[in-house]
C-alpha cells in the first residue's frame, strides 16, 4: 500500500508532469484574448463595438476548427533546432508573444481591420501550438502517467484561463488595454522557457515519410469505425447548447451593469474553479456509470443549466444571482466537458493519436466559432431571456445523435 502511494506521488511530482502542466498553460493561454474569449469581448464592448459585430468576430477563431488540415504538415516536418515537437512549440510561442503584444496598440473603433488580422493570426498560431503540444504530450507520457497527465492538462488550462481571462480583466480596471496586452504577451514567455527544459520522449516516433502518408492513414482508419459520420456530428453538437449560452456571457454581464472586476473574479475565477470541481466529479462518476450513461446525464444537466441565465436576465443586476448562475452553469459544463474529453480519448488510436485528436478537437471548436457567430443576431431579435431559453433546446440534436451512437461499440455503457 505504501509502495503504491509512493508510486502515485512520484508520478505527480516528476519532471514530465511539470512540463505537461506548463505547456498546457501556454496552449490554453491565448484563447480568452481572441475570438470568443471573454477578455477580447469585454475590450470590444467597452470600446462601444456593437453586439452583432462582437458575435461575428468569433469567426476569427476558425483555425481552432480547421487545425486538422495542417496537423499532418507539423507531423511530417522537423524544425532545424530543438526537436520535432519543441522546435515548433518555440516558434509558435514567439509569434504569439509578438501578435498579442501588438494587439493593444490598435483601437477597436478605428483600427478594426488590423485587430481582425491580429486576432486571426493569434488563433492560427495558437491552434498550431495546440497540435504540437498535444502530440508532444502523447509522446512524452508513459502509459501509467496518462491519468495524472490528464489532471495536469485540466489544471494548466484552468490556470491559463484565470490569467488571460480573470487577471487581464482585473488589470484592465487599473491600466490601459495596451499595458494589459503587453503584460499578457510576457506571460507566454513561460511556455517558451519551458521548451528548453522539456525532456526528449523516451519512445522515438518515426515521422511519416511523405505528406500523403501523414494525411491519408489517420483519416482512413477513423472512417473505418462504425457510425463514423454520426460520431463527428455528435462531437460538434454535444456542447452546442452550453457553448452558445456562454459565447456572449461577458457582454451580457456588462449590459447588466457588472464591473470588469465582477466579471473577472466571479465569471472567471469562481466559475473556473467550479468547472474544475465539475470535471473532478465527472472523473469519479464515469467509471461507475460508463461513458454512455455519463454523456446522457451530463448532456441533459448542461442544457438545463442554461435556464439559470434566463432567471438572471429577468432578475437584472444581482450579485447573488450572478454567483449562483455562474456556479451552476460552470459545474454542469465541467461535467459535460470531462465526459466529452474522455470519449474523444477513447476514439483515438495510439498510432494516429496526434492527427485524429486534432481532427476531433477541431470539431469541438465549431460550436464556439461558426455556430456562435450568429448568436448576437439572436440576442438582438429575441432579447437575453428568450436567447438563453433557445440555447437550452439546442441540446436536443446532440442528445439524439448520442441515442443513435448507443448501438455502436464505440460508445458503450461499460
Amino acid at each position: 500500500m505504501n509502495r503504491s502511494k509512493s508510486h502515485v506521488l512520484g508520478i505527480f511530482t516528476n519532471r514530465r508532469m511539470a512540463i505537461t502542466l506548463l505547456l498546457m498553460f501556454a496552449s490554453s493561454f491565448p484563447l480568452p484574448l481572441t475570438s470568443s474569449g471573454s477578455t477580447f469581448q469585454v475590450w470590444l464592448k467597452r470600446s462601444q463595438v456593437d453586439i452583432k459585430t462582437i458575435s461575428a468576430l468569433t469567426l476569427v477563431g476558425l483555425p481552432y476548427s480547421l487545425k486538422f488540415l495542417w496537423a499532418p504538415f507539423l507531423d511530417r516536418y522537423i524544425p532545424p533546432f530543438l526537436n520535432r515537437r519543441t522546435g515548433w512549440i518555440a516558434i509558435f510561442q514567439i509569434l504569439l508573444m509578438a501578435c498579442i503584444g501588438a494587439m493593444g496598440f490598435f483601437n477597436p473603433v478605428s483600427d478594426m481591420t488590423w485587430i481582425i488580422l491580429l486576432a486571426t493570426c493569434i488563433s492560427f498560431f495558437s491552434a498550431s501550438a495546440d497540435i504540437v503540444i498535444d502530440a508532444y504530450r502523447v509522446d512524452l507520457l508513459r502509459p501509467d502517467e496518462r491519468g495524472a497527465g490528464a489532471s495536469m492538462v485540466m489544471i494548466g488550462g484552468r490556470l491559463a484561463f484565470l490569467t488571460s481571462g480573470a487577471l487581464a480583466l482585473i488589470l484592465a480596471d487599473h491600466f490601459s488595454w495596451q499595458t494589459v496586452f503587453f503584460i499578457m504577451s510576457c506571460f507566454l514567455s513561460l511556455g517558451l522557457i519551458t521548451v528548453f527544459f522539456a525532456p526528449i520522449p523516451e519512445i522515438t516516433v518515426t515521422p511519416p515519410k511523405t505528406l500523403g502518408e501523414a494525411v491519408v492513414a489517420p483519416i482512413v482508419n477513423f472512417f473505418k469505425k462504425p457510425g463514423a459520420i454520426e460520431i463527428l456530428l455528435f462531437v460538434v453538437l454535444f456542447k452546442m447548447a452550453d457553448t452558445l449560452a456562454s459565447s456572449l456571457l461577458s457582454p451580457f454581464l456588462v449590459e447588466l451593469g457588472f464591473t470588469n472586476t465582477d466579471i473577472g473574479s466571479v465569471n472567471k475565477v469562481f466559475g473556473l474553479i467550479i468547472s474544475l470541481f465539475g470535471g473532478l466529479v465527472a472523473g469519479a462518476t464515469i467509471p461507475r456509470f460508463g461513458i454512455y450513461k455519463s454523456l446522457w446525464l451530463f448532456g441533459v444537466l448542461q442544457a438545463l443549466s442554461n435556464f439559470v441565465f434566463v432567471v438572471l436576465a429577468i432578475q437584472g443586476k444581482s450579485f447573488g444571482w450572478m454567483v449562483a448562475s455562474i456556479g451552476v452553469e460552470n459545474f454542469c459544463g465541467g461535467l459535460g466537458t470531462a465526459a466529452l474529453v474522455a470519449y474523444l480519448m477513447g476514439l483515438c488510436e495510439q498510432k494516429f493519436s496526434a492527427s485524429q485528436y486534432a481532427l476531433l478537437s477541431s470539431l469541438t471548436a465549431v460550436a464556439r466559432t461558426v455556430l456562435a457567430s450568429g448568436s448576437g443576431v439572436l440576442v438582438s431579435y429575441l432579447g437575453w431571456p428568450k436567447f438563453f431559453t433557445v440555447t437550452a433546446f439546442l441540446a436536443i440534436p446532440g442528445l439524439y445523435l448520442l441515442k443513435r451512437l448507443g448501438r455502436f461499440q464505440s460508445v458503450s455503457p461499460s
